[in-house]
């Protein structure tokens, strides 16, 4: 029986961090925490309503998903919470399946990624290619600009279906209600956003109380400046847009009471693609903003194990509080490290301050317009796509570009589940192809060939013969020169050999044998003769036909003669 595989060790970073922790850090985590607390505050409720969720489900996940992630996790200084790369997942899941169906989904993610952690399969991830993370990660970016149009431009419609082209065809035939107030105060807020951070260049010892103000303000985040110049604008100007209390109603200032969702294993069945995407795309993002994490500061690299175990818990825990989908997250992880977090206390913090927010400021966010957030997702939409991959496509081989377009088309036009398993097989397809032109069969040069014997041909084979080489072995039959009576296949260049490489040399042996040709294998390497021994190909072949070299066969050869 062949042992079980040995399982990750469940052990949190903060455990480690904690070890000679001091005040200094304490308090640069704390100060951490709250910077973190107040950019995440906006868009969690966003990244919620852009969902199709009501904003406090944000705002919960934020709040537990954000603690346990950063309690339980295996970075030092990543940040958890809803994402907007979930949008149009979770988006899609609760237009087809209903809420109800996507908290069950969220749940069988989240113990799928912490047995991906168990497992210790956080290091596969690394192994998608990044054509597909590229491809997938451009076409949420578009589809979540588009789910922005609306409330953008303050259209009257229904709510938006999941399909791209009937979005835009429903998108299109409503243009006629385009609200000039919600249009402009939708630009203010991507103006304020995309504009806020040059004012961070401000003078290190300011002279007047002026400039001290100034630079007081420039450390406010953008987003939350732009929620609160647009809130006042509307209120000041009664300015005719849709708010957050207006669409939702108010915001409780409490959090939910546990609650278990109907649970069926006939549902179970219909959400097991969803249940993949979420869980792949959680992995995928969460390891991928601990690397971005790792790259910029100095502290212990992150455990991907570990940190997806606490993806899983998370994920498995906030459904159970109406909760949503929840990984690591870039912008917020960013702050995080710009602002002095050197342990997970600062993304504890980070969510004890949301909490606070919730419990004592919530009536606040009513007076909110749906087109400041709609501004800010704009922004968050466009910092997510690696655009300058598409301007730099020409310099690629065809298989990188028609990987990353098909991906990106297919998550724009169909979901990601679909994008990423076609893409995936490209990848695959265009591995296999590239591995084969590696394998190449080729005779002996024609001046080491005069010096054999006549009859003896000697052909060397050169890199690896698996089962998309197993072509050009075959032909090798037709390329022996006539009145060969022995075969010698030098393989010292053989790197390896799969067992569809393996059948192909016993089928060659078999019609050589017929046709009274003698086979032998020179300078066979270890991969190659283990699997040979194993399979019993080398009993097969003949003990005397494994010889050390060639010279040693051409000898092999006039010794039998001689005899």
């Amino acid at each position: 029986m062949p042992p079980l595989p040995k399982l990750h060790r469940f052990r949190p970073r903060l455990l480690d961090d904690l070890r000679g922790y001091s005040r200094p850090r304490a308090l640069a985590d704390i100060g951490a925490g709250v910077t973190v607390g107040v950019v995440a505050l906006p868009l969690a409720m966003a990244f919620a309503i852009a969902s199709g969720l009501k904003p406090e489900q944000g705002l919960f996940t934020a709040i537990i998903a954000g603690l346990l992630i950063s309690a339980l996790g295996g970075s030092s200084v990543q940040i958890g919470g809803p994402a907007g790369a979930f949008i149009v997942i979770v988006y899609g899941i609760v237009e087809r399946y209903g809420l109800a169906n996507l908290l069950i989904c969220t749940a069988m993610a989240g113990v799928l990624l912490f047995l991906m952690g168990l497992f210790r399969l956080g290091g596969l991830v690394r192994y998608v290619p990044l054509p597909i993370v590229i491809g997938f990660t451009n076409g949420i970016a578009v589809l979540i600009a588009l789910s922005q149009v609306k409330d953008l431009f303050g259209l009257s419609t229904p709510k938006l279906p999941a399909d791209f082209f009937t979005q835009i065809n429903m998108l299109a035939a409503h243009a006629g209600t385009l609200q000039g107030s919600a249009l402009g105060i939708g630009l203010a807020s991507l103006a304020l956003v995309v504009f806020w951070p040059k004012t961070y260049a401000m003078p290190t010892a300011p002279a007047t109380g002026w400039q001290k103000l100034k630079r007081a303000a420039a450390h406010v985040p953008g987003t939350v400046i732009a929620l609160v110049v647009c809130t006042l604008l509307a209120l000041l100007l009664k300015l005719p847009v849709e708010t957050i209390g207006s669409r939702f109603g108010s915001i409780p200032q409490t959090l939910p009471s546990f609650a278990l969702p109907d649970f069926s294993w006939a549902t179970v069945k219909l959400l097991l693609f969803p249940t993949l995407t979420i869980a792949l795309l959680g992995a995928i993002e969460s390891l991928l903003c601990a690397r971005v994490a790792d790259n910029m500061t100095e502290l212990p690299r992150h455990d991907p194990n570990q940190e997806l175990m606490a993806q899983g818990v998370a994920n498995f825990v906030v459904p159970f509080f109406g909760g949503i989908p929840a990984t690591g997250t870039i912008a917020r992880t960013v702050t995080n490290v710009r602002a002095g977090a050197s342990s997970p206390v600062a993304g504890i913090v980070h969510a004890l301050t949301l909490l606070a927010v919730v419990l004592l400021a919530a009536p606040l966010a009513l007076h909110i317009p749906l087109a400041a957030l709609a501004g800010i997702l704009l922004f968050v939409a466009w910092n997510m796509g690696e655009w300058r991959e598409f301007a730099r496509l020409r310099k690629f081989s065809l298989p990188y570009r028609v990987i990353l377009l098909g991906t990106f088309f297919l998550t724009v036009v169909f979901d990601l589940t679909v994008a990423v398993e076609v893409g995936l097989v490209l990848a695959c397809v265009f591995f296999i192809v590239r591995m084969s032109d590696l394998f190449s069969v080729q005779p002996l040069a024609a001046d080491q060939a005069a010096a054999l014997p006549a009859g003896l041909q000697v052909f060397e084979l050169f890199g690896p013969l698996f089962f998309g080489a197993v072509g050009k072995l075959e032909a090798l039959q037709h390329q022996m020169a006539s009145g060969t009576h022995t075969l010698v296949l030098d393989l010292h260049r053989l790197i390896s050999l799969d067992t569809s490489g393996l059948d192909a040399l016993e089928q060659l042996l078999r019609v050589l044998r017929r046709r009274g040709v003698r086979v032998m294998l020179a300078r066979v390497n270890e991969q190659p003769l283990s699997l040979m021994q194993r399979a019993g190909f080398v009993d097969h072949l003949g003990a005397d036909n494994l010889v050390p070299s060639v010279a040693a066969a051409a000898a092999s050869l006039s010794a039998r003669r001689v005899d």
